[in-house]
């Protein structure tokens, strides 16, 4: 793609806003680089790595990516034998340290939760070097300085040293607290001139201490003299400094030797921990500007539900829908300028670059975005004064260029086609144009103020009309793209609501002929009829997310209750039987105490009539019915619409709506309507011969209480008042249990809501979620 796209469309500045997320200069790099693909295969991979760094976003809030480093430098000079400094040695533990984490922790997310196949792989590719790492460590610390227990010869002489400088200190100490170093010394202080120990001295007493002169002030006044007592130990001092200094590069040149041992590793660490870096810069990106992962095709088709220009602020920018390429490939925006025209346009063109470079866009889920093989953009005053080229030469340029590459995997977008010249030249011509990249294949948007071009859309198949609307009450646009209808003059509206008079208006409409005004009144009939369909439709869409809430959740409460309902049976039919042993157990024993006095008494009790009195014994114990009611023969019924009956299988009472087929029956239980079988149904009674009134129908959307309330993003304070209020609305709705989703987090959270939940006077119990309900992200309340 043309580089001048990128600056047209102003996609350099998504990759700086990118950049504000990256956790390092590996990251960076990457991400200045950053470029769309068009290839088809690429770009699946880069939305798919994007995704999964967003989950793990999701689920854990951060990822540990501090501490990287760009070490491929230090890498190669210290396998080509060079001595890295200790700052770049503790740049490579640093990395290898990070490398260590991210593995760590993404192999503990994999197995927790989901398989991430991507950052999985990427991660198994990294070598653990914890003996590297521990080696640098213990060899130099976070400052860059090498550590004494990094030889025990580097030790030993630094034990010298400090013994060697204590015993210079103490003969220096001694000169000037002398009496009469107080007149020939400037100052009474020990300081340090080429690495030896100094005294100052005046000028006019330099001979006193003999010795080395090493400095002098900047006045002359003062000289830094090493007196001649501590030459001696001095150059001994010089002499121990030397060799430790030798023996911190034979340190360095071992830990360096070292890190090319292990070159390849750590190149396949950088490589790895560049890639997961831009991985997150891209989800970090994605969670600011609220975007999702838009479907991918290469069939041109563009599906954006919702989408937003990324670089408006979010708190005023207008969303939009917009689709092209399946009913049609040509959209001709018209209308007034500052419309919002153009930002639809760029909207589109960034958003199509920015899903090709593997970002999410910002819009909602389930948008589609087509890969192109080229985008080409004739956006903004295009004037040249070096090429002395008017506005419309210079934007003939740029179209006469894209004509020359236009194919039909394109997208092309036009502003302001035609506009800098004649009306009806500049007309004719933008339809030629739009025209010939139709023919190309091409999917075009174009937004002109050319009325001619409204006729255009209509009279060519696979082109549609579009407007921005615009607010005549406020006299302002309100950036809401209108496909299907072409945009009109407001400019009589506009003058009127200004004050102008009517008699001039009026003047000025007898000036614009008959097919002008009618065209201008169906485009107004058209704005109203959509206005009163989408108010429709959003009332529509509220009920049926209401009803379906409803039904989900009634369907759940069912299942619950007839598994409590069936436990409950379970558990009766087991307390019957137990009461049937007892009863069996106590007469085994009168039999026996039976048994035993005719033994004992000699009575005349006959053994059959024992047998006998068994037997009624046991005939008197509780039968368990475990089967379900039959309907016999007398209970059959011709059932007719209108009949109440009982739907066996959910012992629920219902009404009969219609007769689906010969065996089943439309029952409305409540507000649910269900099918079921004529076996299952049994007759309580026929409707009364009377005017039959119409179900109540409920209406709004805040009728419903959820099963569940989620609390995650929400402020403590906020979160305890929704909990209080959701608490009342469950119990009022006669819920045996709900489910409250505060997130794992801190804790903080949680701990006031269960400390709440506690304290309630309805909480029969809490508990925390199963695996398979949210763990300890979930809070289970049972009401009593």
């Amino acid at each position: 793609m043309q580089e001048r796209i990128f600056k047209v469309l102003e996609f350099n500045k998504v990759k700086e806003q990118l950049l504000e997320h990256v956790s390092s200069e590996l990251g960076k790099r990457k991400a200045e680089h950053l470029m769309p693909s068009v290839d088809f295969e690429e770009v699946q991979q880069w939305q798919e790595e994007t995704d999964e760094a967003v989950k793990v976003l999701r689920m854990k809030g951060n990822v540990p990516l501090g501490g990287i480093y760009n070490i491929r430098p230090h890498v190669k000079r210290s396998i080509i034998g060079g001595m890295l400094s200790p700052h770049e040695l503790t740049q490579v533990a640093s990395t290898v340290h990070a490398s260590r984490q991210i593995k760590r922790f993404i192999e503990e997310f994999v197995d927790e939760n989901e398989n991430l196949p991507i950052l999985a792989s990427y991660v198994f590719r990294i070598i653990v070097l914890a003996d590297l790492e521990t080696t640098i460590k213990n060899a130099i610390d976070d400052n860059g300085e090498v550590l004494d227990s990094a030889s025990d010869t580097l030790r030993s002489l630094r034990n010298q040293l400090r013994t060697k400088e204590s015993r210079v200190r103490e003969r220096l100490e001694s000169m000037i607290r002398s009496s009469s170093a107080q007149k020939m010394l400037s100052d009474a202080i020990i300081t340090i001139r080429n690495d030896r120990f100094v005294i100052p001295v005046k000028q006019e007493y330099k001979g006193h201490y003999g010795g080395i002169i090493h400095d002098q002030s900047s006045s002359g006044q003062t000289l830094f003299i090493e007196p001649q007592s501590i030459v001696q130990l001095n150059n001994e001092l010089q002499g121990i400094r030397v060799k430790e200094q030798q023996e911190i590069e034979r340190i360095l040149i071992e830990l360096s030797s070292k890190v090319a041992e292990n070159g390849s590793e750590l190149e396949t660490i950088v490589e790895v921990l560049t890639e997961i870096d831009f991985m997150f810069a891209k989800a970090r990106y994605s969670n600011r500007m609220k975007a999702s992962k838009p479907k991918v095709n290469n069939e041109g088709r563009i599906s954006l539900f919702k989408a937003r220009h990324p670089l408006i602020p979010a708190d005023i920018v207008v969303a939009n829908d917009i689709s092209l390429g399946k009913d049609f490939s040509t959209i001709v925006i018209t209308g007034p300028n500052t419309g919002g025209k153009t930002v639809t346009l760029k909207t589109v063109g960034l958003c199509t670059l920015m899903a090709q470079a593997g970002l999410q866009i910002p819009a909602l889920d389930g948008s589609e975005i087509a890969v192109f093989d080229a985008v080409y953009a004739d956006i903004g005053d295009e004037q040249s004064i070096e090429q002395s080229l008017s506005t419309f030469s210079s934007h003939m340029v740029n179209i006469v260029d894209i004509l020359k590459k236009v194919d039909f995997n394109s997208l092309v977008l036009f502003d302001e086609l035609g506009a800098g010249t004649d009306p009806q030249e500049g007309a004719a011509l933008a339809i030629s144009i739009l025209d010939y990249v139709y023919k190309r294949g091409a999917r075009v948007i174009a937004t002109t103020h050319y009325p001619e071009l409204k006729a255009y859309g209509y009279n060519r198949e696979g082109v549609i009309n579009a407007s921005v609307e615009f607010d005549i009450d406020t006299l302002s646009p309100t950036y809401k793209l209108l496909i299907g209808v072409p945009g009109r003059s407001n400019a009589f509206e506009i003058s009127k609501r200004l004050g102008l008079q009517d008699d001039v208006i009026d003047t000025a409409r007898s000036y614009i002929s008959a097919d002008s005004n009618q065209v201008e009144n169906m485009i107004a009939s058209l704005e109203e009829s959509r206005k009163q369909a989408e108010a429709d439709k959003e009332e529509a869409n509220d009920f049926l997310r209401s009803a379906e809430m409803l039904h989900k959740d009634l369907q759940k409460q069912m299942i619950e209750f007839y598994e409590q309902k069936d436990a409950l049976h379970e558990k009766a039919a087991e307390k019957a039987e137990a009461i049937i042993d007892q009863a069996k157990a106590e007469a085994e024993k009168v039999i026996r105490d039976l048994r035993k006095m005719r033994i004992e008494k000699a009575a005349e009790i006959k053994e059959h009539e024992l047998i006998e009195a068994k037997k009624r014994l046991e005939e008197a114990a509780p039968k368990i019915k475990k089967s379900k009611k039959q309907m016999t023969s007398k209970d059959k019924h011709v059932f007719k619409p209108g009949d109440e009956v009982k739907v066996l299988s959910f012992d629920q009472k219902g009404t009969l709506i219609d007769k689906t087929s010969d065996k089943e029956w439309q029952v409305q239980i409540g507000i649910l309507k269900m099918k079921v079988n004529e076996k299952d149904l049994e007759f309580i009674k026929s409707p009364k011969p009377v005017e039959t009134r119409p179900m109540a129908t409920v209406k709004g959307k805040d009728f419903h209480v959820s099963l569940e309330l989620d609390l995650r993003g929400e402020r403590y304070e906020n979160a305890l008042l929704r909990v209080e209020k959701y608490i009342d609305d469950a119990l009022l709705a006669a819920y045996p249990r709900v489910s409250i989703i505060h997130g794992k987090g801190t804790g903080a959270l949680r701990q006031g809501v269960q400390e709440y939940l506690r304290n309630h006077r309805s909480v029969k119990k809490i508990r925390f979620g199963e695996a398979g309900e949210g763990g300890s992200g979930v809070t289970v309340v049972e009401f009593k």
